[in-house]
């Protein structure tokens, strides 16, 4: 056997054990989910942290560290498949001037928040873009770009978990809020799209309200999701800045994942791609975060997430209101 086949093989035997273990919890997240309701992502996590005292086995160990650091690259490169040039366009000026305006103030808010709570900046990155784009995807990507600390890393878990249980907590309010505010169609739509954290749930949250609103829902939730390309770039290059003035090893200022989410943005919209394409790197994105996310959460206990505090909790509440009541003004005053 040649060496570059061998070196291969080596690795994936390494790697086999703890990423099979990886899957099996993230098998058990989606039977929970199926059977008992509450969102996939939760589950793995609470799995994860169970299971912590595994991630100490030296033969499982390189799989969760491929899980959680690899595999999460690749889930996030995927989300560019189903975004498309067109259906940014079908949106207007107007309301991509709203879903732009409040991702870049969300982002903005939780950067103060961090501030004003004496929290590390990268915490206010973390949250804020998860808050102003597309929840725990947003936060694993961000944290993929930024510097790779355990603090950043306790904090991108306690995100993804507060950040889940948010959106499932909006889907069910922002519907009966906008009811009772007598916003339907279009207009509800778009403010289910520009607020809510997770893309099936916006989804879900559209239905309830009718076609037209599950629709341009659906539209207004893929531009914000296409604004992690910008927004992940710009953070990188901050981020490489401050290692470099730290004396630090610099991140890439274009993480590789980007790279990719970008490229299948470009198939996308020249039409390269297919509907079946489409919907198996959709499906596959979602299972490979939910590996990853099971991955990083073995190697976080319980109380190392204690450790953080109730200030990141703070930050996500506030966020998340902040976002509601600028979007609710703008399509108010418009």
């Amino acid at each position: 056997m040649h060496a570059a086949p061998r070196a291969m093989w080596v690795q994936a035997q390494t790697i086999w054990p703890g990423l099979a273990l990886c899957g099996v919890m993230a098998l058990a997240a989606g039977f929970l989910s199926e059977h008992y309701g509450g969102p996939q992502l939760l589950y793995a996590l609470l799995l994860g942290m169970a299971l912590n005292f595994l991630s100490s086995h030296e033969g499982l160990a390189p799989g969760i560290g491929f899980a959680s650091k690899t595999l999460l690259r690749v889930g996030v490169a995927l989300l560019g498949a189903r975004i498309t040039v067109d259906q940014i366009a079908q949106l207007g000026w107007q309301t991509g001037l709203i879903v732009a305006f409040g991702v870049v103030s969300t982002i903005a808010c939780g950067l103060l928040l961090a501030r004003l709570l004496r929290r590390p900046t990268d915490e206010g990155w973390i949250s804020g873009v998860s808050v102003a784009i597309c929840g725990a995807s947003a936060a694993l990507a961000i944290s993929a770009a930024l510097p790779q600390t355990r603090e950043n890393e306790r904090h991108t878990l306690l995100t993804v978990m507060g950040v889940t249980l948010l959106s499932t907590i909006a889907m069910v309010l922002y519907p009966l809020v906008l009811s009772l505010l007598d916003i339907t169609g279009v207009p509800a739509g778009i403010f289910l799209g520009a607020t809510i954290h997770d893309v099936a749930q916006v989804v879900a949250a559209g239905t309830m309200l009718g076609p037209e609103a599950r629709d341009s829902a659906t539209i207004v939730k893929l531009f914000r999701v296409a604004m992690l390309a910008p927004v992940v770039v710009a953070i990188s290059i901050i981020a490489s800045r401050g290692a470099k003035a730290a004396g630090s090893g610099r991140p890439p200022i274009v993480p590789g994942f980007l790279v990719g989410f970008i490229a299948l943005v470009a198939l996308g919209s020249l039409g390269f791609t297919t509907p079946a394409f489409t919907q198996a790197a959709t499906d596959a994105s979602r299972a490979l975060l939910v590996v990853a996310i099971a991955g990083a959460a073995m190697r976080t206990r319980l109380q190392d997430l204690a450790l953080v505090g109730w200030r990141p909790v703070v930050m996500l509440l506030g966020e998340t209101v902040f976002l509601a009541l600028l979007v609710l003004a703008a399509l108010l005053w418009l």
